[in-house]
Order: structure tokens, then sequence, then C-alpha cells
């Protein structure tokens, strides 16, 4: 099996999420600390934080808030969900449908452990967020505040107070749903297989006020290249394409290498003969994602066996204990026991010497 890839996340997006708790008046230090990452170092635009701190870091400061609902503040998402370069971008663009059909690439600057999709619907687009590559189960505060910070976006680049028709998150019910029905402007649906929400396509195409062609055919180039620099994950190999298309549709089942050519706008021919000129096989790249996973999934026991056998796109959870077995020498349920124990030792901080 091949190493498997470190997620990361962007300095300016993990420093928005330091300065969201300073301002619901948590000890950003102290949580910073807890979470073993380095304050000052997140000053540093090339600094790239491990996606295990960043969930770290909430959890830390869910515990320390006491209540529910942290992340839920629509302004203070809207404040400080930094997207840096990829949200200049974005406002250079000509309306939210064009330039999320490129964040779907982006987004890895701004995290390589988050997914982006849409899928299209007959009253207008999905827009989908996923996490991946942890191996701690990813906090609902977490998850909740990324899919507010993308709503509020279209609201910020459309200059117009924008609702969506429907939005289904991963997470489980909580007892009272009034700061996410206010911060969503909708009741979510709970326990769903994504996260995602719903827009009409006439939201999507509003003219974005600060579109500026030439700009935007810079910040273009600009986050290219700073892709370019983040190794594999960043790089517009078609590997890295076929893993991302896989995990987003396990869900639905094992994926067909001739579906995800599809997705990716590709023959099946075409995109075989791009792997073996890559030196790597749509089989083990489907073995890799689901290994990648598996070990985020087993770390959440809220999970049960044979949700994650689902989730992981096999028929039964045999299927499953046998693939763990090759993977990780034991069953899954053994496995989990072991992810759950506590670490020996802190987490890597990865500031991305390569930059």
């Amino acid at each position: 099996m091949n190493p498997l890839p470190q997620r990361t996340s962007s300095a300016a997006w993990v420093r928005g999420i330091a300065e969201l708790f300073a301002a619901e008046g948590l000890p950003v230090q102290a949580l910073c600390a807890q979470a073993d990452i380095d304050l000052e170092s997140l000053q540093h635009p090339h600094t790239r934080v491990d996606v295990d701190r960043v969930s770290r870091l909430w959890e830390a400061a869910a515990q320390h808030y006491a209540r529910p609902g942290l992340g839920l503040d629509r302004q203070l998402a809207a404040r400080y969900g930094k997207l840096d370069l990829v949200g200049h971008a974005l406002a250079s663009g000509p309306n939210l449908l064009e330039g999320f059909r490129h964040l779907d690439r982006h987004m890895a600057l701004i995290s390589d452990a988050t997914t982006f999709s849409m899928e299209r619907d007959p009253r207008g687009y999905w827009l989908v967020l996923n996490h991946i590559g942890a191996s701690r189960p990813i906090p609902r505060q977490r998850v909740e505040f990324a899919v507010l910070t993308l709503l509020t976006l279209c609201d910020w680049l459309t200059r117009r107070d924008l609702t969506p028709l429907a939005v289904e998150l991963v997470t489980p019910a909580p007892a009272d749903d009034t700061r996410h029905r206010a911060a969503f402007g909708v009741p979510p649906r709970f326990g769903q297989p994504v996260n995602r929400f719903l827009m009409a396509e006439a939201d999507l195409l509003q003219p974005i006020p600060t579109h500026n062609p030439s700009l935007w055919a810079l910040h273009e180039q600009l986050v290219e290249a700073e892709l370019g620099q983040l190794g594999p994950l960043g790089q517009s190999l078609v590997s890295a394409k076929v893993r991302t298309e896989i995990s987003r549709m396990l869900h639905l089942g094992e994926p067909r290498r001739e579906d995800v050519a599809a997705r990716l706008h590709l023959t099946d021919r075409t995109l075989q003969r791009r792997l073996q000129a890559e030196s790597v096989s749509f089989q083990q790249l489907l073995d890799d994602t689901r290994t990648e996973l598996a070990r985020q999934y087993l770390a959440d026991p809220r999970r049960s066996l044979a949700e994650v056998a689902d989730q992981l796109g096999f028929s039964d959870q045999s299927n499953l204990f046998r693939a763990c077995k090759r993977w990780f020498g034991m069953p899954p349920g053994q496995y989990r026991q072991q992810l759950l124990q506590p670490a020996p030792g802190p987490i890597f901080l990865a500031a991305a010497a390569s930059l």
C-alpha cells in the first residue's frame, strides 16, 4: 500500500478560526497550545497545519465554549472564514456558478483535507463539501462552520442575502436546532451522507459586482502557481483528481472507472492511458482512498461498522472486515479500539518546506 498523503489547511484559514474564537471570548493562546499549534506561525503565509491539529483546536474550543452552536454565527462566519487568494479569485469572477466551477480544484489551497463539488438538480445546484484524510473524527463545529462559510461567501460575493433551498449535514441532529435554523435560513436535515446545500440557479447566476476580467485571469494564475507548490495534492495529476472523485462517489457504492472518467470529462480509455503514464491503476487509487477514509470513519465512534462499510462503498460488512485485515492487519472493531486510545505524543505540524 502506498503511503497516504498528509492533509493540511492553510495558515490563513486556521488564523481565521483562531480570530473567530477570540471574537467569541475564548482563550485563543491556550487553545492553540492545547492543539499544539504555534499561533505565531500562522502569520506566515506558507505555513500548513495538519488536519488533525485543526480538529483538536475545534475540540478544545467547543469544550471551553461549553454550549452548543460554536461557529454558527452567520456574521462571524462571513468575517472569519478566510479564503485568502481563492476568495480574491472568486470575487473577480463573473458569477458564483462560473467561480465555483474552479473551486473544486482550488479548494486544496485552502485545505486539501476538504473537497468541493457541484451537483445539478432540477431546482439548481447542490454545493457539496466533504472532509477527508483525518485520523480522528471531524468535530461537528468544524463541519458546520465550513458549510456556513461557503453559504455566507455566496452573500458576500453577490452583495445579496441569498437563502438556500435546502441544507443537509452529516452531523447528528442536535437537541435544539434553533441556531442552525438561524444560521442557514432553513431547517437543516441532519445525519445525511454528505454536507451540502442547494442553491437556485438564478442565485448562482447573479452577477458579482466586483467582477474584473483582468484581475480574474491574474488571480487564477496566482492560485495555479500556489497549487503547483503544494506537491501531489495540489498538482494537476490525473491520479489526484481521480482520488477526489472516488471520495465523492463512494457513499453511493463502489465507483466504476468509466463513471469517474465521465465526471472528469474523459473517455475511459484516455483515463486509463493517463493513469498508466503516472504508474498507477484505478484499483490502486480506489483502495488507497478507501484506506484513508476508513481511518477517518473508524476513528469516529458515532459511526457503526455497518455505516462505515456503506460509506466506503462496500456491499456488506464482510468486505470491510477483509479489507481492514489487509490494510491494518486486524479487523475493523479492533483497529477502532486502537485508534481511540490516547495518542502517545503530539501530532506533527507541517510548515510546508517546499513552499
